[in-house]
């Protein structure tokens, strides 16, 4: 176990080390406090510590318990108590999520726990419809065009104001805690059934449940109206010395450790009921989900607690800094390198490219894929700083970009409409909430724009791109297959495969 910790530990640094480098670069053109940049290279260390626990907690933990649930849901004998049990998991994962405490924090204009009791029903609600929908076998792309034109009519009625942060907040939810579970949820719906169609409707819960947030915080929007919706400006913290360091993180470490321990209580409380009802894991099995958890706890800790305090104020110094300069145009190139770097940082687009590699039988590589989402992300942040410098809405680009997406949905094989739109949630994960969006507010600050209709909306962008990216290659593997069937034939994996190679092949778990 030691030595996959490791592995995990060195692929969160090869994964951060870009961007450290690029805020470090960064730092000598525009001289920072010499504090905020020790505060910088602490958190990426915990950043880097806390991925690798927490990415090893998940394999262990979450992801065995959201496969198991999954079983057991299509062998209960009354659908109304599973879908009751996929309501309150989703609830209970999203209340959870580190993201979406990120992005509450930063929204004052509506109380953080309001935010996300309604993003969190949201993903209750949704995942309740995409098990119907697994059970059901009714066609995703279908219900996504559906879903998408009533998000795009409710918004119609939303708060100009408050639309970005609705849209972010589809991102966010479908973060490291939350997108492990889902996805093992999913393969363990789809394992139980033997029909050809099952392996493509293994992916596609993750997409649903990032609409349900969309549509609640849009609602939220309407009848909450906040008062104002306008967000304060963050003050970043003066450091001096490396004293002041070490006491800003040891000031917030006890917050963020007690804000995990009541999230996780309530995961493993679950759990323990679940297990109790079902009696599905033996001891060794039970053994090594506990040690997932706490794997998954102290990753959770390090990382909320590096990223608080170490990257939200750099991104916000360093936007803000470049916005304020007469070269401001430069945070549309600065902001496209990053955005091409950055999403290797996401730890979920690891397995992605690895899924999608295997589906297509090498038709489509982990190479090939990563080099497309990284353009996607390039592009999502060029948009973004665009948006920033010139105040266009919003809508003017989700409105054409997810009508794009669903035209395609129309032409490329089916289970790649459920990969793309899952890859939206992979790709909007904790370095945007944490870096990106700090970013976009420091530099929205800069050139004197409204923040909650600037700045926010740049995880919209990112949860985005991939849909149409990732699409893209679906049709490049739809005519390789017409063109060379015999080359690219889509493998067939039995539910042992599903279950075992998929999922826990990294940490030996045999569920």
């Amino acid at each position: 176990m030691n030595k996959v910790l490791k592995e995990k530990i060195m692929e969160a640094f090869s994964s951060v080390l870009p961007i450290t480098a690029i805020v470090l670069i960064a730092s000598v053109i525009l001289p920072m406090p010499a504090g905020t940049i020790l505060e910088f290279i602490v958190g990426a260390a915990l950043l880097i510590i806390g991925m690798g626990f927490f990415t090893l907690g998940a394999d262990m933990a979450m992801m065995p318990m959201g496969e198991g649930i999954g079983v057991q849901l299509t062998r209960s004998s009354n659908l109304l108590i599973a879908l009751l049990i996929s309501f309150v998991m989703g609830l209970i994962i999203t209340i959870a999520e580190p993201d979406l405490q990120v992005l509450a924090r930063q929204v004052p204009s509506v109380p953080p726990m309001t935010l996300i009791l309604t993003v969190a029903a949201g993903v209750g609600f949704f995942l309740v419809l995409a098990v119907l929908r697994t059970l059901l076998k009714i066609p995703l792309s279908a219900l996504l065009i559906l879903f998408y034109l009533g998000v795009f009519i409710i918004a119609y009625f939303t708060p100009n104001h408050f639309i970005p942060v609705a849209f972010d907040s589809g991102g966010v939810t479908t973060g490291p805690m939350t997108v492990p579970f889902i996805l093992a949820l999913g393969l363990g719906l789809a394992s139980i059934r033997s029909d050809r169609n099952s392996q493509n409707d293994s992916f596609g819960l993750v997409s649903m449940c990032s609409v349900g947030p969309i549509l609640m915080v849009l609602l939220l929007g309407i009848f909450y109206n906040p008062t104002g919706a306008t967000v304060e400006s963050h003050v970043v913290p003066h450091v001096e010395t490396s004293r002041d360091v070490i006491e800003s993180f040891a000031l917030e470490l006890p917050k963020y450790t007690w804000e995990v321990f009541s999230a996780m209580g309530a995961i493993v409380i679950f759990f323990v009921v679940f297990q109790l009802v079902s009696r599905r894991y033996k001891g060794h099995q039970l053994a090594r989900i506990g040690v997932g958890f706490i794997y998954t706890f102290i990753g959770l800790v390090m990382f909320l607690t590096g990223v608080n305090v170490g990257f939200i104020p750099v991104g916000q110094l360093l936007g803000s800094q470049i916005a304020a300069a007469p070269f401001k145009w430069v945070l549309v190139p600065l902001g496209m390198v990053i955005g091409y770097f950055i999403v290797s940082a996401e730890p979920a687009v690891h397995v992605l490219n690895k899924q999608v590699e295997d589906i297509s039988s090498g038709a489509i590589t982990q190479k090939v894929m990563n080099r497309g989402l990284a353009v996607g992300m390039a592009i999502a942040l060029a948009i973004t700083m665009v948006r920033i410098l010139t105040g266009i809405h919003l809508m003017w680009f989700l409105i054409p970009g997810y009508a794009f997406a669903l035209i395609l949905t129309f032409f490329v094989p089916k289970i790649f409409t459920g990969i793309a739109f899952d890859s939206g949630g992979v790709c909007s994960g904790p370095m945007t909430s944490t870096f990106l969006l700090p970013l976009a507010m420091g530099a929205t600050e800069g050139v004197g724009g409204d923040l909650m209709t600037d700045a926010f909306g740049i995880v919209a962008m990112v949860a985005m791109t991939p849909l149409i990216i990732i699409q893209l290659l679906g049709l490049v593997y739809g005519h390789r297959m017409k063109a060379e069937p015999e080359l690219v034939e889509m493998p067939s994996f039995s539910p042992e495969e599903l279950r075992g190679v998929t999922l826990f092949d990294e940490v030996g778990f045999n569920g």
